[in-house]
This record gives C-alpha cells, structure tokens and sequence, in this order.
C-alpha cells in the first residue's frame, strides 16, 4: 500500500466517456467499502433533468449516498468553480463520516478542478459578454483560436465558450500533478462495445419517455434556457416542432451522445496521471486499493454498505 494514503482516506475517482459503466462500478464498490458518491456531471446538477441526463435512478440512490445531483434549477447559473467548492465540501464531510469519497463522471473539467486545484478567473465582464453574445459558434471557435484560449469540453455550448473567454482561459491557475491522496481509474472500452452500449442506453432512455420530461420542461423553463440546448432536451425540441421524425429523433441522439463520448475521452486522455483499465480490471485494482487501506486499518472495519453498524 502506498504510504501517502497513511493519514488520509483516498478520493478514488472513476473517470470515463458516457455509458462506459462508471456509475454502476462506483455504486459496487461504495456498497462494499463504506463509500459515498459525489457525481461530476455538468448535466446531473439539474433538477427534474433525470431521464434525459441518465441521472442515477431513485433505486440506485437508494443503495449508497449520492451527492452532486439536484443542485439547481435548469437555466440557473452554475459553474465548475461552484462545482469544485461543493464537491470540496462534500469531500470533507464524507471523510469526516470515515467514508470513502468517490468522484465519478464524465465531465473532465469538474473532476480536474477538484484534483489538480483549480483557480478560476475573475467575475463576468458585461461589456465583453454583449459582444461575445452576438457572435457565432464558429466565430466564438476562431477568437479562442486567435486568442490561444483553450475550448472548454464541451465546445458547442456557447455559454461555455463564453465563460471561457471572459476567464482568458478556463483557469488561472492550477497544480501541475494531482492531489495525494487520490487514486485516479479512467474506464476504457473498445468502440464497438461503447457505440453498442450508447444506443442500448437511448433505448432504455425513450422507453421511460424522455420526450414527456423535456416536454414538460420547455414548457416551465422554455426551450432557450441553457439546460435545455444540450443532449436530448434539443432534439426533443426539433422534433416537436417537426423538424424530423421520431426515429431520426433516436438516430440523432445516438450519434449526438457518440460525440459527446469523443469529447470527453479527449479531454479525459491529455491527464497523464489516469490508470486506464477495462472496466473489470478497474473494479480489481480499486478493490486491491480499499482493501490494503481495511487491512492497515486506515478505513473504519464498522462500515458496511455506507452505513454504520453498532
């Protein structure tokens, strides 16, 4: 066992592209260990967002603690900076708990602000957003492209680009390793078997009715508000307005959350500091890990299945 993980329980962060099967690992392993599970997702913070978002479903929520989910309302401003002083937050209060933290999603910026200690820039610049506001994707792209800023992950969003562009780059100012005590599990999967997964998940997704949730919730927060342009809820859109039918709705989906995959591993790839393992090597090695700590007696032997026992 490492020493540096003596004094201090570890956050063990699952890190992956979408429908990879990082949320149910953590779920396995936090039963097991006395975990808690903080989800780094940009679209998980949502309220009322559950179907679209493949938000961790009541059952699953049920069977270890989950934090990160819920936060705001859709079209409510929330940022990684906010991100990072929640899940901090939440990090100290599950260790507090003699609780093993786990950091899981897939949105790069959100886990990277936690593990490499990010500072964000300065507050919004009116003057600077009402030019910005005016311009196109591709036109935000060349400005960043002129101005050596980097795209935030997902660089479609305006607002995201926008975000980044008053910041002069998504940080300041940042650690150049991670943490100490972290272990860090990026979940790799071969195309096929993603691109398979993906479509069983969009399956699974207009089984539940995903176009009844976004529909209801364009009506409360309209089509325009921020939380409803990504995923599914903009398609969900289009279609209702007949832009195309219900299966070109599903193919899009399909091939919108195949990109979204891309980006992700992308952004996911240039943190050298991964251990990237197929998703039953990465339950081996995190198991390897929680059990030298049970071992060497740093996890408290009393927790069983995130909860305490008498």
């Amino acid at each position: 066992m490492e020493t540096r993980f003596i004094n201090t329980l570890p956050l063990i962060t699952i890190v992956g592209p979408t429908a990879s099967g990082k949320t149910a690992l953590a779920i396995r392993l936090a039963k097991q260990y006395g975990g808690e599970i903080i989800c780094a997702d940009s679209r998980t913070i949502y309220k009322g967002m559950d179907i679209g978002t493949a938000k961790p479903t009541p059952v699953e929520q049920s069977q270890v603690p989950h934090w990160g989910l819920n936060l705001v309302e859709p079209g409510e401003r929330f940022t990684a900076a906010d991100f990072k002083a929640y899940a901090l937050n939440k990090i100290l209060e599950i260790r507090a708990r003699h609780h093993i933290p786990f950091l899981v999603g897939g949105t790069g910026l959100y886990v990277d602000a936690i593990l490499f200690d990010y500072e964000f820039g300065g507050p919004e610049k009116p003057e600077l957003r009402a030019i910005l506001q005016d311009m196109s994707i591709k036109e935000l792209h060349d400005y960043c492209d002129k101005n050596n800023i980097k795209l935030p992950e997902n660089s479609l969003n305006k607002r995201y680009i926008i975000r980044a562009i008053e910041q002069g780059s998504i940080s300041t100012r940042r650690r150049t390793t991670p943490l100490k005590e972290v272990v860090i599990v990026g979940i790799t999967t071969d195309k096929s078997t993603l691109r398979s997964r993906i479509e069983q998940r969009a399956e699974q997704l207009f089984n539940d009715d995903v176009v009844a949730e976004a529909t209801k919730l364009g009506k409360i927060y309209g089509w325009n508000s921020e939380a409803m342009t990504g995923n599914i809820y903009r398609l969900v859109g289009r279609y209702l307005k007949g832009e195309f039918t219900y299966e070109e709705m599903r193919d899009k989906f399909v091939t919108s959350d195949w990109r979204l995959a891309k980006r992700q591993l992308t952004w996911l790839k240039r943190n050298p500091y991964i251990t990237w393992l197929e998703l039953q090597e990465a339950e081996n090695y995190i198991s390897n890990v929680l059990t030298d700590l049970r071992s060497h007696g740093i996890m408290d032997t009393k927790v069983i299945r995130g909860r305490e026992v008498d």
